[in-house]
């Protein structure tokens, strides 16, 4: 009895398969899934497309004024003083300088973001950050310097940051201390436990 309802299943799947016809090895299906093909286009221009702006947290609203010869300073809450004092004198060595003379307030926007964060990531503590004065910008004084002041305080990893002292640019430079990136953290340990 098993058999016979076998067949009849074999028989019913055979009448239903009677006009199928085998697909030629030259024959191709195509596909069209409008959400999979936005999605390839948006990472394709995503990875073709050298745009830090995608990106870029740093923001340009909201700015507060800075005059050219003024001072900027900001210390994390639980910042050492002596760190923070250190930092102010000019006494950690600038591992790296970061220029934005001469450039665009766009420019200068799309350069610090990616090399402060690169920065970071390579494990760099104390950095410059060469702006300039500002006396003759335009449309008002102390244009980069007063957006500089802005984006450092957007971005989490710098813990504290002060106005050059006169030998490394005095007022048209910033000095900039960086949180210790995680992956440093990691290095630091493993050559702690060596000693």
């Amino acid at each position: 009895m098993g058999n016979q309802v076998e067949n009849d299943d074999v028989l019913s799947f055979l009448e239903e398969m009677g006009d199928v016809q085998r697909i030629n090895t030259h024959d191709k299906v195509f596909t069209y899934n409008a959400s999979d093909n936005l999605a390839r286009k948006a990472k394709r221009a995503a990875l073709t497309q050298d745009n830090h702006e995608m990106f870029n947290p740093l923001s340009m609203d909201n700015v507060k004024p800075v005059q050219p010869d003024d001072f900027i300073a900001y210390q994390q809450p639980g910042i050492q003083d002596g760190v923070f004092k250190n930092l102010r004198m000019g006494k950690y060595d600038m591992e790296q300088r970061i220029s934005l003379k001469g450039l665009t307030l766009k420019a200068a926007r799309d350069m610090l973001y990616p090399a402060l964060k690169k920065a970071h990531e390579k494990g760099v503590r104390a950095l410059l950050i060469q702006h300039g004065k500002g006396e003759n910008s335009q449309p008002v004084p102390a244009l980069k310097k007063r957006y500089v002041n802005h984006w450092l305080k957007e971005l989490d990893f710098v813990i504290a940051w002060h106005t050059a002292q006169p030998m490394h640019g005095g007022f048209g430079a910033t000095y900039v201390l960086l949180k210790k990136h995680p992956q440093q953290k990691l290095i630091n340990r493993e050559k702690n436990r060596r000693r």
